[in-house]
Parts: structure tokens; sequence; C-alpha cells
């Protein structure tokens, strides 16, 4: 007999089943990234079929079977409806979902990328600070969580913290300028960027999107993150094409 739960989370993604029905994909607090069906989700009055779109952020009601999760029923407390009418915000947000989707796993504790991505969708539909800075924020942020972060604090290679370094995305992070001989990708870092990247790390969640940097600074640490993932980050993301090619445009 299936037993009914309740957990709190985010969807991250549905996709149609069927004629009329759905299988969403939510992050939740209490049991990581899980799968669950949506019957009748598609239906015009269906009761499930506001509660089952991407962001959608609230407690879910699930029946849980041997292999499978069906949705009863949901409260949703923040629709981020204001993605609704904001194309360029709507497309970030589909890129931090398939990010985070790609990111977490079944069974594993996600309270901290879950709280990241409900904090990024406020920054995003608040617009208190650049588009591109909320960006290059949770991708550092979400690949510390992670455990891949760079090491912006010391040598890499010796730990030395009074020693000129540079920053090698190869390396994975700061070289000094005693391990740095034969490091090639080795860069100077404006003090300002290296600032905003331990402050990133380091910082709670709910005190990530409160600062902003100059225009060059910003250039920068977008230049740091868009090699480090590439170098760190496997999966090739569909939306961040979609969402460049539309950046371009802008």
């Amino acid at each position: 007999m299936s037993q009914l739960i309740t957990v709190t989370g985010m969807v991250l993604q549905a996709a149609p089943i069927g004629e009329y029905d759905k299988r969403i994909v939510i992050l939740t607090k209490e049991r990581g990234k899980l799968s669950a069906f949506a019957k009748g989700a598609r239906r015009p009055q269906s009761h499930l079929a506001g509660v089952t779109t991407p962001c959608a952020f609230g407690e879910f009601s699930l029946y849980e079977g041997r292999s499978s999760y069906t949705i009863h029923s949901a409260d949703i407390t923040h629709y981020f409806a204001e993605l609704r009418t904001d194309v360029e915000a709507a497309y970030y947000a589909f890129y931090f979902l398939e990010f985070a989707d790609y990111y977490t796993k079944e069974g594993n504790d996600e309270r901290e990328m879950l709280k990241l991505l409900f904090q990024t969708m406020r920054a995003l539909t608040s617009r208190r600070i650049s588009l591109e800075l909320v960006k290059n924020i949770f991708e550092l942020k979400a690949i510390s969580i992670n455990g891949e972060g760079p090491q912006v604090f010391q040598c890499v290679k010796c730990g030395a913290k009074d020693r000129p370094c540079v920053f090698s995305v190869k390396s994975g992070g700061l070289i000094c300028d005693e391990c740095g001989r034969g490091v090639i990708d080795g860069q100077i870092l404006n003090t300002s960027t290296l600032y905003a990247m331990q402050y990133v790390i380091t910082s709670p969640v709910e005190k990530l999107y409160t600062f902003e940097l100059s225009a060059e600074v910003l250039k920068e640490f977008t230049r740091v993150m868009e090699r480090y993932r590439e170098v760190y980050v496997e999966k090739h993301f569909k939306s961040l094409d979609i969402l460049n090619q539309l950046t371009e445009l802008c």
C-alpha cells in the first residue's frame, strides 16, 4: 500500500507522459532529487497543472510506491511568476534548473543546493544585481557545494598564503611563485575578483546576492567561471546555449 509523505522542494523539470499526465523532477530538502508522476496534470482544469511547472517551490504531498512517487497535492509558496514576463531572466532560470538537475542525486543531502536554487530565483526576480553576476555566483557556489570549487585562499600545491600567486584553472586555484614553474595558464587576478570568489565560496547562501562589481571585475569573474566550467563540469547544457544566444542579441 502506498504511503503519503510530504516534502519541501522545487520543480526542476516537467515532461509530458501520455495524453494527460506529467513526469516531474523535484529537488527536495528531505530526499534529495526525486521523480514523480502527476496524473491528469495536463488537463485544463487539473489542480496539479500549475503546481507542476518548473521553478514552483513549496510542499508536495506524494504517494510513495515501491519504485515511484505520485503527486497527490501541493501547496506552492513561490511560483516566481515574474519570470513569465521577463524572458531574459527566465532563460537564466532554465539554465540554473538544468545545472542543479545535473549536480544532484536521489537520496543525497541536497539542502544546500536547494537553498542556493531558491535564493538564486529570488535574486533573478528582484533584479537587484546584474544577471551575469547572479550566474557567476550561482555557478561558483554550486560547484563548491559539490566539492569541486577552486582553492582561492592559498597555494593548491604547498599551502603558502604569504607569497604572490597566480590563478590556474587547470591546477584548481592559486599557485604561488615557488610552485608555478611550468604552469602555462596562470593569470594574475584583480584583487576584487579574488575577493568576490572568496566571499562566494565562504558565505552562507542567504548572503550571496548582496554585492555588485565594476564592469571590469565582472568581466574577469565571468571569464574565470567560463573557463573553470569548461574544465570541471563535464555536461553540455542546452539551456546555456540558448541563454548565450539570447544575451548576444540583447
